[in-house]
């Protein structure tokens, strides 16, 4: 168990931090629930995988597993995130996604080695720019989210996403869910 911020309880989950720090986080958290729920030509199926991609990515077993959950209620299979994270290129994803998944894995781990190649790739793959543009927010939200994570040493609570039950994934499903956990957990959000 890492233990970072003494001041957080020893099982300190992203609720705690919130709770911790809520007039700093409530701006996020206002902020994320409009980039995985706003309106976007992104379905949130495909905000959800990205989420999942980019915490993956950067082994952040906290929102990696979490946000499986989230994929998953969206109607993404386990075995789809988990081929992701292998092989994205043979992933069974669909393959008009593969360019954006691309896009976001060079954001996440070689950002500053985007080129105009990568955008035309997407483009090519029949996306808008507003749709990247979301991708890039998902993909900015969850790069800043893990580092939060991890830097206040919150654990994974190794729950298997496969297990998730149905009032969970009803849970998940609720467009209001990014606010509603951050009013849960003390965060004034307008």
């Amino acid at each position: 168990m890492k233990r970072l911020f003494p001041s957080l309880p020893e099982n300190a989950t992203l609720g705690s931090v919130y709770q911790a720090f809520p007039d700093k986080l409530s701006p996020l958290c206002a902020y994320e629930s409009l980039v995985m729920r706003g309106e976007s030509d992104l379905s949130v199926a495909e905000r959800e995988l990205i989420a999942a991609y980019v915490s993956g990515l950067n082994a952040c077993a906290y929102c990696h597993g979490a946000h499986i959950v989230f994929a998953k209620a969206y109607g993404i299979e386990v075995e789809t995130i988990e081929a992701l994270m292998e092989d994205r290129d043979t992933a069974p994803v669909e393959d008009h996604l593969k360019p954006l998944l691309a896009y976001i894995e060079k954001l996440t781990v070689s950002p500053s080695r985007m080129t105009e190649a990568d955008a035309k790739g997407v483009y090519a793959a029949g996306w808008s720019e507003s749709a990247l543009f979301d991708a890039i927010q998902v993909c900015g939200v969850f790069n800043l989210v893990n580092r939060f994570i991890e830097g206040t040493g919150v654990q994974s609570p190794g729950n298997d996403p496969r297990q998730a039950d149905e009032a969970t994934l009803n849970r998940c499903r609720s467009d209001s869910f990014y606010t509603d956990f951050g009013r849960e957990n003390g965060l004034d959000i307008p």
